[in-house]
């Protein structure tokens, strides 16, 4: 069995090797130094556990994360006399003291305290560092040489290598997404050469002890209520080839190994009350198998996903050879020179999706599930008037299908509160969700009227939930989350009210998100009657709701109560005498022309009410929105500006916005104006880190390429002239769970291959040219 094993891995090494040099670096990461900074750091993740290394040489810090590790508890933050307000609240709005309403719903239309600011509400936190340090014999700092850092995309890997003394030290990590472990391995080309000690910490709520030859960390976070908070615990064993192993101070003491392989078993007990003898379980097994059969099946587990799908923009021209940091810069000062980069941050983008959620767990948040602080920027919750939605656009077409259930599972966790939220806010049937939400259910206003109210929340949610459905045509989930759906759209046909200027139903009290406008009086407000966003979100809603109820068989009622209604709601776009989307029903000056959201274009995307063909005035006017907004902001704006210009047909734009978003940076200050970019580790920066522009990003450049929300596949619809030399695009997805791959030169598709389950008609947009062809059997 042994040397079957060792003919296993010599094998595997071997194949590794091969596929390194096939691909010269083309999707890896790497660096000539150890990380200075928690944002030069590598992601690792295999969905529940995160690992970042910063490949120090003499002290390595390793932080660890685990993406149930929330501090917190259910509660019930709602108002449930705030519904006695409504009429109020409207009745002012129909005079236009819009800021008279605003000041009503800050005293009796929010949550109860303390809101999203505190416990219960909680935050998503870091787990903890694994600290090892080495000792190289003389005590003294060492000098290195030879050093390189670098993470491997096709592999899930990371590694460290360096020269001290003429030994070359090797360190490899992944979070194994065969065993569900953290895995560490040191080696040396000379025997005896690792000595380190190895120890745990936390900044709060945690203690370290030594079990055996077993580190452990174990602690609780508030819960902010009478009962405990969330449990967790770490427990780490090296096994050693060659040296000695004890324990001192609550750390491993290793001395005179050939090899050290570092084992992290790590989790809380989110939903799993045996989460200890779990723990203990995966760690015993692990200690059983040797690292490179942990590394054999951690990478086939992965390429399963990530070898879906491929990407080139043209050749090679050698810009990968230097570190990703330079290169980043070097990218920034003249993008004509590296084609990679682009296809490169695409696959990060994907390796990222695979790595921050898995079926059955939560869907990344803010940060994914990487962080470095107890209390993370915007307590690393999930924001509803963008940001979690943007997590998930790229998964779909990107091949990832399945990343985009643990969404739906997170949504099916709010609709209890959400429909005590309804009721106690609107007196309405259904449920509903407005900003913000934690993996506790939290559904009710934010606690400022300003930005606090704004209830799109779950109808955009519903529009995530419903492109799943639109790319797999899977009707067994269509049949799950069709409740969900009916739900949302309950919500908002009980809470419209017809406006006495425009007879229209419309949404009152509304918002649109985090903006502001100016009234006739000087004063300004957010808060009006039918943003534009509400009026987008509820069209697209009732009109996906009506399509699941015919393809269903079922509540031909209430898809005729829909019908109706659709026939009373606002344009979906109303056009202001600038030329420009009205972001409101009237037609306010906003106080800030370049705010960060641009949310009166969602009918454009991710919805597809706007389109290029289909409605060319709205398109126009669309255009002159993005114009009059800019293409600075947080890397998350930037990225959804990217994805605008492409539905808009103007890859050159979209190329554009790429390269606005690709600005190094290495601010982690709070950012809501312009200054987004990209840290040294490719992770998008808000400022601070945020991963959803990341994810936008990645969902641009697919959109650029690919598009299928009109009915038809179009390829190449808004390709720049920078990628226009050749290219080649294997495995993407299309709506109507379609397969396609293509390539191109001189911007002209030259080939493409469209597979399906079973042959079907399809049509696509070749080259400009509408054909009506059959697809080929998967």
């Amino acid at each position: 069995m042994r040397i079957v094993k060792k003919a296993l891995c010599v094998l595997v090494l071997a194949f590794s090797a091969q596929m390194s040099a096939v691909n010269a670096q083309a999707l890896k990461l790497w660096y000539d130094k150890p990380a200075r900074v928690w944002e030069e750091t590598l992601p690792l993740g295999n969905g529940r556990l995160g690992m970042m290394p910063d490949g120090g040489v003499s002290n390595e810090k390793i932080v660890l994360n685990d993406i149930t590790l929330w501090s917190g508890a259910p509660q019930d933050a709602n108002n449930y006399e705030a519904y006695k307000y409504l009429p109020q609240i409207r009745r002012l709005l129909d005079e236009g003291k819009n800021d008279e309403a605003q000041d009503l719903i800050d005293k009796n239309f929010v949550c109860k305290a303390p809101g999203s600011g505190d416990v219960p509400f909680g935050c998503f936190q870091m787990f903890g560092d694994l600290n090892i340090k080495f000792n190289y014999g003389d005590g003294k700092e060492p000098q290195y040489s030879n050093y390189r850092r670098e993470l491997s995309l096709e592999e899930a890997t990371a590694s460290a290598s360096y020269v001290v003394n003429g030994v070359t030290y090797r360190r490899e990590y992944f979070t194994s997404f065969g065993t569900d472990v953290s895995v560490i391995h040191l080696m040396a080309d000379k025997k005896g050469m690792l000595n380190l000690s190895i120890s745990l910490s936390r900044p709060e709520r945690a203690e370290v002890s030594v079990d055996g030859n077993t580190l452990q960390m174990a602690g609780g976070l508030k819960s902010g209520t009478d009962k405990p908070g969330m449990q967790f615990l770490a427990n780490v064993k090296a096994v050693l080839k060659g040296g000695t192993q004890s324990t001192a101070d609550n750390t491993l003491e290793i001395k005179g190994a050939d090899e050290v392989t570092l084992f992290i078993s790590m989790g809380t007990d989110y939903k799993d009350q045996r989460y200890k003898q779990r723990i203990d379980s995966l760690l015993n097994q692990a200690v059983k198998s040797s690292y490179y059969m942990h590394r054999l099946g951690h990478t086939g587990s992965y390429l399963s996903r990530f070898n879906r799908l491929s990407l080139t923009l043209g050749k090679s021209n050698k810009a990968d050879s230097l570190p990703t940091n330079q290169r980043l810069i070097a990218f920034h000062k003249n993008p004509s020179t590296d084609k990679g980069l682009p296809a490169l941050f695409f696959q990060f983008g994907r390796y990222l999706s695979i790595s921050s959620t898995r079926v059955g767990l939560l869907p990344p948040n803010l940060q994914g599930l990487w962080a470095n602080q107890v209390q993370t920027p915007w307590n690393g919750d999930y924001h509803l008037d963008v940001n979690v939605q943007m997590n998930h656009w790229p998964v779909e077409v990107a091949n990832l299908s399945e990343l985009n259930l643990p969404l739906a599972d997170l949504v099916d966790g709010m609709i209890e509160p959400g429909k005590r939220t309804a009721k106690a806010y609107y007196n309405a049937d259904g449920w509903a969700a407005h900003v913000i939400t934690n993996i506790w259910g939290f559904t009710e206003p934010g606690e400022s009227a300003s930005w606090g109210i704004t209830k799109a929340g779950s109808g955009w949610l519903c529009n995530n939930l419903w492109d799943h459905y639109a790319f797999s045509n899977d009707r067994q989930y269509l049949k799950k989350i069709y409740p969900i759906l009916k739900g949302a759209a309950q919500f908002y046909s009980s809470i419209l009210t017809r406006d006495k200027k425009t007879l229209w139903l419309v949404t009152s009290p509304s918002s649109s998100p985090e903006n502001s406008f100016y009234l006739p009086n000087g004063k300004h407000a957010s808060i009006c009657k039918g943003a534009t966003i509400d009026n987008q979100i509820i069209r697209e809603l009732f009109n996906n709701v009506i399509t699941a109820s015919q393809t269903l068989r079922i509540d031909a009622d209430f898809r005729i109560k829909l019908r109706d209604m659709l026939n009373s709601l606002p344009p979906a776009v109303n056009i202001a005498k600038d030329g420009r989307v009205m972001e409101w029903l009237e037609d306010y000056k906003e106080t800030d022309p370049q705010h960060r959201h641009i949310s009166h274009l969602y009918g454009l995307y991710p919805a597809s009410l706007i389109t290029a063909n289909g409605t060319p005035e709205w398109a126009e006017a669309a255009k002159k929105t993005l114009e009059v907004r800019g293409d600075d902001g947080p890397s998350w704006t930037i990225a959804y500006k990217l994805l605008f210009w492409a539905r808009l047909h103007d890859g050159n734009r979209a190329y554009k916005l790429f390269t606005e978003i690709m600005k190094p940076t290495e601010r982690t200050d709070i950012n809501y104006g312009a200054g987004g970019g990209i840290y040294p580790n490719l992770l998008s920066a808000g400022p601070p880190f945020q991963i959803d522009g990341n994810f936008g990003t990645t969902a641009g450049i697919a959109e650029m390429l690919i598009q299928s929300h009109e009915g038809y596949i179009n390829l190449l619809p808004a390709i720049p002239d920078s990628w226009k030399a050749e290219g080649t695009a294997k495995g993407f997805k299309a709506r109507g769970n379609f397969t396609v791959s293509f390539s191109w030169k001189d911007g002209k598709v030259v080939n493409y291959k469209v597979i399906s389950a079973t042959p079907k008609i399809v049509k696509l947009k070749v080259n400009g040219k509408f054909i009506t062809t059959k697809s080929v059997k998967a």
